[in-house]
């Protein structure tokens, strides 16, 4: 009987992908140990785009050429470094932007329309006893959108139905883009009542959301990030909450994760979710698609299907 295909996988957090892998290849979990003659004859790894590759693991696969990143974003992959060592880097294209906006929608609307808040006095058994809850509309709402990739215009495109108006801000303009590009990021928090981050983390942009963004946003403006924790100075974000220069954080990602659940229990008028924005049942299918037809691909000798920019 052939020998199936050998590949490695990085990081626990991938342990999900092991046992449909097993089907098709041997996998080497490399936080089980896996036998080191074994691995150094590996020429694949898989991995968490959001988590760097120590240079141990290099030195245990000598004969590693492709990288196989599971998710969609790979900022924590250095792929100028790894195409220096002769490497490719893949990655799962496209495969759960729409998800990520709706879970931003669901993000923004379960803030300004103080849904969890509601279901708590609900079953609280407060219904009634006060006055009626009170909560903000979103037509006429100003959205910006720091960053205009296809999660951004996603986004886009479902506030307009919602009948908000769209502003955004990016480094580079685009000209055929149908919305206004603000003149910097400071000026878009100013013109915002809800600023939505979707743009890709880069060392060049790391916590630009800092306390002169938030300040501009103001303290009725909402901040939503579906994008990377590292775009925003957490501390001045918290700091920013409690003295209620900034009127609220709906938040899928954080710095460190999972973040510390008792960094945020006394901020006030903050919406939490575990990082969950693209994991859908859909998105989680194609992923693994995408996984195998660029692993199948270069075990092939093919160019892979959906390279890492």
């Amino acid at each position: 009987m052939t020998a199936l295909p050998r590949i490695a996988i990085a990081h626990s957090q991938l342990g999900s992908v092991v046992p449909p892998l097993r089907a098709h290849y041997t996998v080497l979990p490399l936080w089980e140990a896996p036998d080191p003659a074994a691995l150094a004859e590996t020429r694949i790894l898989v991995a968490a785009g959001e988590l760097p590759l120590p240079d141990a693991v290099f030195e245990a696969m000598p004969r590693l050429g492709l990288i196989a990143v599971f998710s969609v974003g790979y900022d924590g992959i250095d792929v100028a470094a790894m195409r220096r060592r002769g490497l490719e880097v893949s990655h799962a294209r496209d495969a759960n932007h729409e998800d990520v906006a709706d879970h931003a929608i669901g993000l923004i609307l379960a803030h300004r329309r103080k849904i969890v808040a509601g279901e708590a006095l609900l079953r609280a058994g407060l219904w009634g006893t006060g006055p009626k809850l009170l909560t903000r509309a979103l037509g006429g709402a100003r959205l910006g959108l720091v960053g205009l990739g296809a999660i951004g215009g996603a986004i886009a495109r479902r506030a307009e139905a919602m009948r908000m108006t769209v502003g955004w801000w990016g480094p580079r303009a685009k000209p055929d883009a149908p919305w206004p590009r603000a003149d910097s990021l400071t000026a878009l928090a100013r013109a915002s009542d809800i600023m939505v981050l979707t743009a890709r983390a880069t060392e060049d942009n790391r916590a630009m959301i800092d306390a002169g963004v938030l300040d501009a946003l103001g303290p009725e403006g909402l901040l939503v990030n579906v994008s990377r924790g590292q775009l925003i100075d957490e501390p001045a974000l918290i700091a920013a909450l409690r003295d209620g220069r900034l009127g609220g954080a709906a938040l899928d990602v954080y710095t460190v994760e999972p973040t510390p659940a008792d960094m945020w229990a006394d901020v006030p008028n903050t919406l939490l979710t575990p990082h969950s924005a693209g994991a859908t049942d859909q998105a989680l299918a194609e992923m693994q698609r995408q996984l195998r037809a660029n692993i199948d691909a270069f075990l092939a000798g093919r160019p892979v299907l959906s390279p890492a920019a």
